[in-house]
């Protein structure tokens, strides 16, 4: 084998591991991003746990006739 062959292995190999790289880093910044929407949410949650029960029985689907 050549030293250009080797080269040319060497470099597809790199590039191939680069994206991979990339990839992984913006997988990682989006999830970093769902995750402060998801805790930003999260006191709406706590809100709604807090909220008294709400009869839901007096709707059209349990009309009493």
């Amino acid at each position: 084998m050549s030293q250009s062959a080797i080269a040319t292995i060497l470099t597809i190999v790199l590039i191939f591991f680069a994206a991979l790289l990339c990839l992984g880093v913006r997988k990682s910044y989006l999830l970093q991003k769902e995750n402060e929407r998801l805790e930003a949410m999260n006191p709406q949650i706590e809100d709604e746990k807090d909220k008294p029960y709400k009869d839901f029985t007096q709707s059209h689907m349990y009309d009493k006739k």
